[in-house]
């Protein structure tokens, strides 16, 4: 008797088919990788804490650069190959790619916001009558979008593929709508941080 077949990702697959359980982290964070975290964001702090404007450039700068990079490289080049993929392999990839993401994004956001408010609360560009006034505001609703989406829609999808991975009967259904998720969502957070890079360009020749 001949088995229904369907189309998942392009990809022909047996309807009913047993959903094979990829190989999972141990833990859902990477607990190696906590250290790190606690050592930035430690340093992000002090620099608030003391004021410094090397120090806060340099947490901006590169905690910005790192975070618009990652989103343009996984919204447009790993989330369209992600997408084309069947479910397993979706999978499969997931299982190492997700808990690194769940340190490294909130680590890049928060030293993004937090050392590039102060750093404009220094320079004094948080005034209403300042020349970058309006550009900066525009910078705040886009990267604070951007923050919503990576922290409250991206990191959930992230963990909840990872939960369901470590079940003993993981549900196929399940997963493929948090990657889909995962895929939608990492695609317009790459198209919002050309806005970003444009309005950062903007900023930096007035």
């Amino acid at each position: 008797m001949a088995q229904a077949v369907e189309s998942v990702g392009g990809v022909p697959q047996t309807r009913g088919q047993a959903f094979e359980r990829p190989r999972v982290p141990a833990t859902i964070i990477p607990l190696a990788g906590l250290p790190i975290v606690v050592a930035v964001i430690g340093g992000m702090i002090a620099a608030i804490a003391t004021n410094t404007l090397w120090a806060l450039d340099f947490y901006h700068v590169v905690g910005g650069g790192l975070w618009t990079a990652i989103d343009l490289f996984v919204g447009l080049v790993i989330g369209p190959i992600m997408g084309s993929l069947p479910t397993a392999a979706r999978a499969a990839f997931s299982a190492r790619f997700m808990p690194k993401m769940s340190l490294i994004m909130p680590t890049l956001v928060t030293m993004t916001l937090g050392a590039g408010w102060q750093l404009a609360r220094h320079l004094g560009n948080l005034q209403a009558g300042g020349a970058k006034h309006g550009w900066l505001v525009a910078s705040y609703a886009v990267v604070g979008v951007m923050a919503v989406i990576a922290l409250g829609l991206l990191e959930p999808a992230n963990i909840a593929v990872l939960f369901e991975m470590r079940k003993e009967r993981p549900d196929p259904a399940v997963i493929e709508r948090l990657m889909r998720r995962f895929i939608y969502t990492a695609g317009i957070t790459g198209l919002m941080q050309v806005a970003t890079l444009i309005i950062m360009t903007r900023l930096a020749t007035i």
